[in-house]
């Protein structure tokens, strides 16, 4: 576990620290678009934070092949080396995409190249664990495309829930901690090696994405862009085709009987193998529903609009922050839902407090507009927006003097009070006021 540490804090670290030089550098550049519709954000927000991503996974892989006990994951496998070329490949047409905004179609296909270039290397779903049948062997062929089709599901969730400062990236960290405790277990409690890749690549992208987070955080000072969302999407999917693929079921030795009775009765186990993306519900929910509402109304799937699940938060009336705190709040309880359930099936406490957390979730999705106010101890260790102070009296300013024959025209106000028409200056001139330039 230590050194799992320490790898993730390396690779926080160095993406932390390049997240600013890369902000610079994309401002520099041009890597600003304009607003456009479906944006939430209301100034130009410069992009390619993928850049410092991708160099804290290269850091992280780097650090973690110079330790001694991660030392044997390159020397006895090649996914490292697969996950590596990839991610190299879908970065390089992200940073594209980011500058020159590719078509959607030359994006699709370089998530099939990029899935196709780690299965050519070894990355691939070789067996599945079947509940009532057992363990299904692959062909080369079906392999393949379960390993694509999973790779582009997983790449496009991500993708398509980068919508709010913060998002992404949290929820990609929520599901990777899950991903990375049940690796781990397998890893460390029935001394499976062939699922320390699996928890090397999850612990690499939870640094990722906490060393990123602190620039992205609402109002966020740089955007991943595709060449961040489609980044950690590869990485988090390659984690789960890692122990699909090459963790045989059997190992565990479980229960005594036949392979079908030992997958059934194991199926609690074998939840996150069966289905990985569980972890990542709640962007594969929104995928699906963007996918049917856009062909309802004739448009291509890939067309962007403002449909998705934390469009509609605002909708209601949540606030930004809340909208991000509450699909945070539903992707740890499904991810770690699953987890704790896959560990002990028989405690009827874990559905029970899952039940209870999903009433609280829904419950916060019915009042969009109840400030909590912390008491009035804590103040002083709360944001502003959280205290019960009340704010100070505004004195009104005295009226202009209006010249003698002369009659004061009103002038309409606008939104908030602010006037609508007329030109005013945005600072008084300190000449007129009788105040040395």
């Amino acid at each position: 576990m230590r050194d799992y540490l320490l790898t993730l804090c390396v690779t926080a670290a160095v993406t932390y620290l390049l997240t600013g030089p890369v902000r610079k550098f994309a401002i520099a550049t041009g890597a600003m678009p304009e607003i456009r519709a479906r944006d939430v954000h209301r100034e130009p927000t410069p992009r390619l934070g993928g850049i410092a991503m991708f160099f804290g996974l290269c850091a992280g892989l780097l650090v973690a092949a110079h330790l001694q006990n991660l030392g044997s994951v390159f020397d006895l496998s090649n996914e490292p080396r697969a996950l590596l070329s990839g991610a190299a490949l879908i970065w390089l047409i992200g940073v594209l995409d980011d500058k020159f905004e590719l078509d959607a179609l030359i994006k699709l296909g370089a998530q099939m190249i990029s899935a196709g270039v780690m299965v050519a290397q070894g990355l691939t779903i070789l067996w599945l664990p079947i509940p009532g049948v057992g363990v299904v062997s692959l062909t080369p062929g079906q392999g393949t495309l379960l390993t694509v089709a999973l790779v582009v599901l997983t790449i496009n969730a991500v993708n398509f829930v980068d919508g709010l400062d913060g998002l992404a990236a949290g929820m990609v960290c929520i599901a990777a901690t899950a991903f990375f405790l049940y690796a781990y277990r397998l890893w460390y409690g029935y001394t499976i090696e062939a699922a320390a890749p699996a928890t090397l690549f999850t612990a690499i992208l939870i640094g990722m994405c906490l060393g990123f987070l602190p620039h992205n955080m609402h109002p966020a000072r740089i955007f991943m862009g595709d060449s961040g969302s489609m980044l950690i999407g590869l990485i988090l999917a390659a984690s789960a085709i890692s122990i699909t693929g090459q963790v045989d079921p059997d190992v565990l030795k479980l229960f005594e009987g036949s392979t079908r009775e030992a997958t059934h009765a194991a199926l609690p186990v074998f939840i996150p193998l069966l289905l990985p993306l569980t972890i990542i519900a709640i962007p594969m929910a929104d995928l699906v529903l963007a996918i049917v509402r856009r062909t309802w109304k004739g448009q291509s799937p890939f067309a962007a609009d403002r449909g998705h699940l934390h469009h509609r938060l605002l909708e209601i009336g949540h606030s930004h922050s809340r909208a991000v705190l509450i699909m945070y709040f539903w992707s740890a309880l499904i991810a770690f839902g699953t987890l704790a359930y896959s560990v002990h099936s028989t405690s009827m406490w874990i559905v029970l407090g899952v039940v209870a957390l999903s009433a609280i979730g829904l419950v916060l999705l019915l009042m969009p507009r109840f400030t909590p106010r912390a008491p009035r101890w804590a103040e002083s260790v709360v944001p502003p927006r959280y205290r019960r102070r009340k704010p100070a009296p505004v004195a009104e300013a005295a009226p202009e003097p209006v010249a003698a024959g002369t009659e004061r025209v009103p002038v309409p106000a606008g939104i908030n009070g602010a006037t609508a028409i007329g030109n005013r200056a945005r600072f008084t001139d300190r000449r007129k006021a009788g105040t040395p330039s």
